[in-house]
């Protein structure tokens, strides 16, 4: 069927609802829109799928939700009926029909027999996590496009271990979904399924969460001199974050004033551009408010509170919006300090980053005597690690960050924890404050400490049905035609992440990497420098990632600047 019967089969079909049916009636004739939403299916990937809210086999709609979760649904039943009794744990955040896809989800797994523990209210990414690991379900789904554009939304599956699903259980599961091509059939519960299988989330899971926080502060001597008269902006960006980050901070005795506009539950996140706190714009109305008050740090959550995005006062008294990777080595570099000043680094302890996350990391965890591992792009990597550890005992798990703003410090989630990195970003700020000292002075030391690095990354976007596979074909088409040098900067290692092997470009030798696979190739440069390619897991983007050693930020600049010269031109782009 080609995609235009399949439009016409949707439209005329009587289970449609009345929303739909206007809005597919609305197309009728633009046949480039009705080819995008019908002449492809949404991807469901092992980060779940994401798409455009909209009608269509490749939107995101009730009816993709409904059958991603019949999917879901029957490979949990090939699990046993103990599993079926401990269910699946459901949240969601405030973006335009998350609320609704969340009770869709419950609803089919209640149609199948199968327990579905649902928030009653919007919950983050962690909580989400946690509450999959608290009430022992054997999965969880979050209902959220993360930092992505209003007009998107998405559905993440957990496993039972609270990270993401690995990639062997996200194949079984999508093979239950391909299995369903009736998309409008899939069947809803009686009124006696509803009352028997779906059960709210009970307010203790909450209690217990921040009682898990609590026992993660760092500094509390500090947070008492200092936190009640604390100058700090914190905005959730009309998130989820807003509820439990603030009580976080309240329950710890740190003094956080928050953007009041941005609290509200806005699906349009109409304060913003884009509800990523990356970004500096979208600090915007943060920083302002840190201005009027005298604040020297702004710090803000984006819709599902996964992740956190700060700006602090530089030496020319201007806010300077930091990058995922400058929030990670700060992060990094207070909680070993911390731990080892109060006694408790652990002789076994362990940091793991993504591949394509700061070089920086790699100094400062030898200064610590601190073990460094390295995964693939992705929490649930992490989130596997933890895991392990926790049966060999061979480490001790105490950060793990990625460049993309995600943080997490202790095990009771398995995803980046926004709330968690909240807390400790106040705390760092009390720390400092307590020893006369600001964040952005703090950094400025690390870079005089270990040298400077500048990490950054840039996004080439594609479109249309093969966005995906033009992407994968710009990577392999890397690894057909072997680089030596960028501009005037020797290439000295090449890892190709789809094959496992890594090569050593003056001998020619090859070893293994080491890793899951995922396509990707990564060039180690002769300065220690590095540059990785790789398309995204969740948008139609190709991401390019630099990391450049230098003496100082002017050298490092220049350097970058022949770096992605080179890159482009190597790719065309």
């Amino acid at each position: 069927m080609n995609y235009t019967e399949l439009y016409e089969k949707w439209l005329n079909d009587a289970r449609l609802n009345a929303e739909a049916k206007a809005e597919l009636a609305g197309i009728k004739d633009n046949n480039e829109e009705i080819e995008y939403r019908f002449g492809a299916e949404l991807e469901f990937g092992t980060a779940g799928m994401r798409g455009i809210i909209g009608y269509g086999t490749n939107m995101m709609n009730v009816y993709t939700v409904r059958r991603a979760t019949q999917g879901l649904a029957e490979f949990i039943k090939t699990l046993g009926e103990e599993a079926m009794e401990r269910g699946v744990a459901i949240s969601y955040d405030t973006r335009l029909k998350s609320d609704e896809f969340a009770k869709a989800t419950a609803e089919v797994l209640a149609a199948n027999n199968i327990k579905a523990h649902l928030f009653g209210d919007v919950h983050p990414v962690p909580m989400l996590s946690f509450a999959v690991r608290c009430l022992n379900t054997v999965a969880g789904v979050m209902v959220t496009a993360s930092h992505n554009p209003k007009q998107y939304n998405g559905y993440k599956v957990y496993g039972a271990d609270g990270a993401q699903m690995s990639p062997e259980d996200t194949e079984t599961v999508v093979g239950f979904i391909k299995k369903t091509e009736d998309y409008l059939g899939i069947p809803s519960p009686s009124a006696e399924q509803i009352k028997k299988f779906i059960k709210p989330i009970p307010p203790k899971v909450d209690k217990k969460y921040y009682k898990e926080l609590k026992k993660l502060t760092l500094s509390k001597k500090a947070v008492k001199t200092c936190g009640k008269d604390l100058k700090l902006v914190y905005t959730p960006v009309h998130g989820s974050g807003y509820i439990p980050v603030t009580t976080i901070l309240k329950k710890i005795g740190i003094n956080a004033t928050v953007v009041e506009e941005q609290t509200k539950k806005d699906t349009n996140f109409s304060t913003v551009e884009v509800p990523n706190p990356e970004f500096k714009q979208t600090l915007a109305m943060g920083i302002a408010l840190a201005n009027r008050i005298g604040a020297t740090v702004v710090f803000g959550t984006d819709p599902d509170s996964d992740r956190l995005g700060v700006a602090v006062k530089n030496g020319a008294g201007e806010f300077e919006a930091l990058s995922g990777n400058q929030v990670g080595i700060l992060l990094l570099d207070y909680i070993l300090t911390r731990l080892k000043d109060e006694g408790q680094l652990p002789a076994n302890a362990a940091v793991v980053k993504s591949f394509v996350t700061t070089g920086m990391a790699k100094p400062i965890c030898r200064q610590f005597g601190v073990e460094l591992f390295e995964v693939p792009v992705g929490f649930k990597f992490i989130g596997e690690k933890i895991k392990l550890w926790e049966k060999n005992h061979a480490n001790t798990f105490v950060f793990g960050f990625e460049e993309s703003c995600g943080y997490l410090r202790g095990t009771h989630a398995r995803d980046k924890d926004a709330v968690v990195a909240s807390m400790l970003c106040a705390e760092m700020v009390c720390y400092y404050t307590s020893i006369n000292k600001t964040v952005y002075q703090r950094l400025n030391e690390i870079y005089d400490t270990y040298g400077y690095v500048l990490d950054c990354n840039i996004s080439i976007p594609f479109k249309g049905l093969n966005a995906m596979k033009d992407m994968n074909a710009v990577v392999d088409g890397l690894k057909e035609n072997p680089v030596k040098k960028f501009d005037i900067y020797d290439v000295a290692t090449v890892r190709d992440y789809s094959k496992n092997i890594k090569t050593d470009v003056a001998t020619g030798t090859t070893s293994p990497i080491g890793s899951p696979l995922t396509n990707c190739v990564y060039y180690e440069l002769e300065n220690g420098s590095f540059i990785c390619v790789r398309p995204s897991g969740t948008e139609p983007k190709l991401k390019i990632y630099f990391s450049v050693k230098a003496h100082h930020k002017a050298d490092a600049e220049a350097a970058l600047e022949k770096m992605q010269a080179a890159v482009k031109e190597l790719i065309k782009a």
